[in-house]
């Protein structure tokens, strides 16, 4: 999952950088408006974090933009705004949910997780042969044992749930396990691949391997 935090306070963009990688999503950063609205642009984004105060390009402007680009991302607004007009006007321009500051980072994470599961039609629970996958709690399990993965294993699961009986090329996980300045090299996707073919093969999931292609996971 690939998450913009548009933040231009250095202290709290960094803390929420820190907290949302911590969750196991993909981070990216914008400390301006403008820049938001560039990245914006280039889609590929599972969720924004949404300051309003911005330097260049207010916070408002910005999701006002967004959305006439046709720009469907989910959106959370953070902001000192804590007004009852500021409020209904950020959810009247299309903001999903709004939170103000001060805030908690665990509601922030749980916010997080509701908008990213409704994003996926709002089932928290999706099914693959006996596999699992709680989209809330991220866990995956077969019947009542859970299955072990780490947080890169979860990230590439959810890529491949979410493109069931689909191929998903490597470019597209190293877009979903990676932000901007960071690296994910294709051996490294082999080999969280690898590890997650074998831990979910018990489970009756298949994730076949379609060279030139990418991954693709079914039943067996």
């Amino acid at each position: 999952m690939r998450v913009l935090i548009v933040e231009d306070d250095p202290i709290l963009q960094d803390s929420l950088m820190r907290a949302m990688r911590a969750a196991g999503y993909a981070i990216d950063l914008a400390g301006d408006g403008d820049l938001a609205l560039g990245l914006l642009r280039g889609g590929g984004f599972d969720l924004v974090i949404l300051d309003l105060g911005l330097p260049k390009v207010d916070g408002l402007q910005v999701l006002r933009q967004a959305r006439a680009n046709g720009c469907r991302t989910p959106m959370i607004i953070l902001t000192a705004r804590d007004g009852i007009e500021d409020r209904v006007k950020g959810l009247d321009l299309g903001a999903d949910d709004y939170l103000a500051k001060p805030f908690s980072l665990v509601e922030l994470e749980a916010r997080v997780r509701a908008l990213l599961r409704r994003g996926q039609g709002g089932m928290p629970l999706v099914s693959c042969g006996s596999l699992t996958y709680d989209t809330v709690g991220r866990r995956a399990s077969m019947g009542d044992t859970a299955i072990e993965l780490s947080l890169r294993e979860i990230s590439v699961l959810e890529a491949l749930l979410a493109r069931l009986g689909k191929v998903v090329s490597k470019d597209q996980l190293i877009e979903t396990l990676c932000g901007y300045g960071e690296e994910v090299s294709a051996n490294a996707i082999e080999v969280y691949v690898h590890r997650l073919r074998k831990k979910l093969e018990p489970a009756g999931v298949t994730i076949r391997t379609l060279r030139g292609l990418g991954y693709l996971m079914d039943k067996m």
